[in-house]
């Protein structure tokens, strides 16, 4: 407030502050004015500017709700996306030629492959050795034919997680 040319009153310069304090917030003596800067960016303002738009308030009530912070929180397993698990190599129907019968297995998870976590392989519905916290395998000695593959993922609670959709492989080697 500028006061020019005259002599206020000490009395009645505290009840000017103290009328104005009491009123600091009410939305029905507050002008707010708008107007878009030189980079076409919004501004609102108390204090009026070249070209700005008074903003005519309907509500005394200015509280902003506060904000949802949740995605900031660290995620527990049990709100993480689902996990993925699939056969990278061999592809699904590819022929394999290996006279020692070897083949290398090798997988992809998604989001993560986590701490704890371990995959079991599958060989023609029968586990080939235990879960180990690998993403690749090796089987020796495959006979010649059809086989399918199949693997399970398993949490650090022993819980399985994902399950990789079958993928078939033909084994050549000579007989």
């Amino acid at each position: 407030m500028e006061v020019q040319g005259c002599r206020v009153n000490n009395k009645i310069l505290l009840l000017i502050i103290a009328l104005g304090l009491s009123n600091y917030g009410y939305a029905g003596e507050s002008k707010i004015y708008a107007w878009k800067d030189k980079n076409g960016v919004l501004v609102f303002s108390d204090t009026p500017h070249k070209g700005a738009t008074e903003i005519k308030l309907t509500s005394q009530d200015l509280n902003i709700p506060a904000a949802n912070t949740d995605i900031f929180a660290e995620k527990t397993q049990s709100q993480q996306a689902a996990f993925n698990i699939a056969i990278s190599s061999p592809e699904h129907n590819q022929t394999i030629r290996e006279n020692t019968g070897s083949v290398y297995v090798t997988s992809r998870i998604t989001p993560r492959f986590e701490t704890g976590f371990t995959i079991q392989l599958f060989i023609d519905g029968k586990a080939h050795g235990p879960a180990i916290n690998s993403s690749t395998f090796a089987i020796r000695d495959v006979e010649r034919g059809e086989h399918t593959l199949q693997l399970k993922l398993f949490n650090s609670k022993n819980q399985i997680i994902a399950t990789s959709q079958p993928c078939i492989f033909f084994m050549h080697r000579k007989g």
